[in-house]
């Protein structure tokens, strides 16, 4: 019988993963890791190279398939038995480190491209603006701090710039929850603190997993954090919490 906190937790997530373990010939790439993350929520997760957060990330979003353990959304949806492509409809939206951005198109064009909508070759051809896609898109340009660039070639924008532009994007589809890796790699230290700044405002409305290696940009976000090593959940609390820890000293703040 699951113990009633653990039932608790499991009810109450909107992700929820529980013994999960993933190898790649021979090589635990994640083991037993379990994590629990609330609707609205802004989590940090970090941990050294090889600690599984990438691979913590594939499985949720149907990319690799665990070898054990459950993984749920909102208590009831199994994440391991759909594909990529399902997942994402049900509103898991997930942006990679590196921006990829339409380059050659403005600003606006990449969000409107990005916007939730049928995708049919019908549905594109007779697509027609509207004010509330106007509106959305004023919203979102608003939002990811790029209203004076709107009408700039993608090209043009900073390496930071591009990061907002992809999270607007990434937005547009209006995900219920963001998973972000890396955001603050490359970044300008005033970038860095202005894309915690995003991401804290992002969420409440919706839940956001940010994976980082920076901790000026951790401290930012001001969030709970998981710290992953060796494929399971090493220390879980306030940066100030895990970062007082030993173990989290030894394997990964002290290198």
């Amino acid at each position: 019988m699951t113990p009633p906190a653990i039932g608790a937790t499991r009810a109450a997530a909107q992700l929820y993963l529980d013994g999960v373990s993933r190898s790649f010939d021979g090589f635990k790439a994640i083991n037993g890791l379990s994590l629990a993350v609330q609707p609205g929520e802004l989590r940090a997760v970090i941990g050294p190279n090889g600690a599984g957060k990438t691979t913590m990330m594939d499985i949720i979003t149907g990319k690799t398939r665990p070898d054990a353990g459950v993984v749920l959304w909102n208590g009831d949806t199994d994440l391991t038995r759909l594909d990529e492509a399902a997942v994402a409809r049900l509103g898991i939206g997930r942006k990679f480190q590196k921006p990829t951005v339409f380059e050659t198109h403005s600003v606006e064009d990449n969000l409107r491209l990005a916007l939730k909508a049928p995708r049919g070759v019908l549905a594109t051809l007779l697509h027609r603006r509207t004010a509330d896609e106007d509106a959305r898109v004023t919203a979102l340009l608003e939002q990811i701090r790029l209203a004076p660039q709107r009408q700039d070639q993608a090209a043009n924008l900073s390496h930071g710039q591009k990061q907002w532009l992809e999270i607007g994007m990434l937005l547009a589809q209006d995900p219920a929850l963001l998973l972000i890796d890396e955001p603050a790699a490359g970044m300008t230290d005033a970038e860095t603190m202005e894309t915690a700044a995003l991401l804290k405002s992002i969420a409440g409305a919706r839940t956001v997993i940010v994976v980082e290696h920076d901790m000026d940009f951790v401290r930012a976000l001001n969030c709970r954090v998981t710290v992953l090593h060796q494929g399971a959940v090493l220390a879980e609390g306030s940066l100030d919490h895990v970062s007082a820890r030993a173990d989290v000293i030894d394997v990964y703040l002290g290198r």
